[in-house]
């Protein structure tokens, strides 16, 4: 059976912004399902480039943060990336974290309530043009369901497989069913040979959101007590470095994708069965930078 392609996150790491552009082109020439860009090292910039640097590939904020710029000025800015980019382009955008906002300053509301404002606030702007489709990060219920109201679309971040279908079930039937409204799920990925390598990169990055009391709830819910109790303890009582120990290797492989290139598109069909329509491949490697990362995911998808 055919492989269907994944999308691809990429982040313009500054010294390689334009090599980034050029991997964007590689990326839409290879035929990815899109290219999705964090809201770190300038997404929203990235994603105005690229809507000159690639011609047919989807593209979008996988997200954008809804506190720091206004919804009226982030409507100039997406209305007219949507416009010269012909209809390329998706507005994902989310609450963030508390201490990413803190370093900025800044400090979350109430999610859901804010959420429905920014979006109501983003369609009210005149004399903008057209509104790319809205999409709404979401990882619990209610949000899920908010997505399904107000929004075009939903994207998880570090997902559970096991999960999806009764977090989707919260989705109403007729935007499950409608093949317009995006489905996505930003999926950390370690393509390597040596798999305890591949899952001590997937452990370490996953490390931070652990620390995350929404992540932690999530989990939770997708049926992980055990191990986001443990971490709870261990933040508790200061022993930050003990936090890995508790990701359990089952919690592991039901969040992220890791191993050899044959056991990830094996991994990668399953969550298209879950329900996950764009599965987002975020790639770190074992052996080298996110260049080579990216390197490992086009020898592997398309190689």
């Amino acid at each position: 059976m055919p492989l269907t392609m994944p999308a691809i996150s990429l982040a313009a790491v500054p010294g390689r912004r334009k090599a980034t552009l050029e991997t964007a082109g590689e990326m839409e020439r290879r035929g990815f399902a899109g290219i999705y860009c964090p809201s770190g090292f300038g997404g929203m910039a990235l994603t105005e480039a690229l809507a000159f640097a690639t011609k047919t590939i989807p593209f979008g904020t996988a997200i954008a943060p809804i506190y720091t710029r206004p919804p009226e000025d982030y409507a100039q800015t997406v209305a007219f990336t949507h416009e010269v980019s012909d209809g390329r382009f998706r507005f994902g955008i989310g609450i963030s974290h508390a201490p990413s906002l803190a370093r900025m300053g800044l400090q979350a509301g109430k999610p859901l309530a804010d959420t429905r404002a920014f979006v109501e606030r983003l369609r009210k702007v005149e004399r903008i043009g057209k509104l790319p489709p809205v999409i709404l990060a979401a990882m619990r219920k209610k949000m899920i369901a908010l997505a399904g109201e107000v929004g075009d679309g939903m994207v998880f971040a570090n997902g559970a497989r096991s999960h999806m279908a009764e977090s989707l079930a919260a989705l109403p039937e007729a935007k499950r069913s409608d093949p317009d409204f995006f489905i996505g799920c930003m999926i950390p990925t370690c393509i390597s040979d040596d798999v305890e390598a591949a899952k001590a990169v997937n452990r370490r990055t996953l490390t931070s959101y652990a620390h995350l009391p929404n992540y932690r709830a999530y989990w939770k819910e997708a049926g992980y007590v055990e191990e986001m109790e443990g971490v709870e303890k261990a933040i508790a009582e200061g022993r930050t470095d003990d936090v890995a120990k508790h990701l359990s290797d089952r919690w592991l492989a039901d969040v992220t994708m890791f191993g050899p290139a044959a056991k990830v598109r094996d991994e990668l069909a399953k969550w298209y069965d879950a329900g996950i329509r764009t599965p987002i491949i975020v790639p770190s490697s074992a052996a080298g930078n996110q260049m080579k990362a990216i390197q490992e995911s086009f020898d592997t998808f398309t190689g």
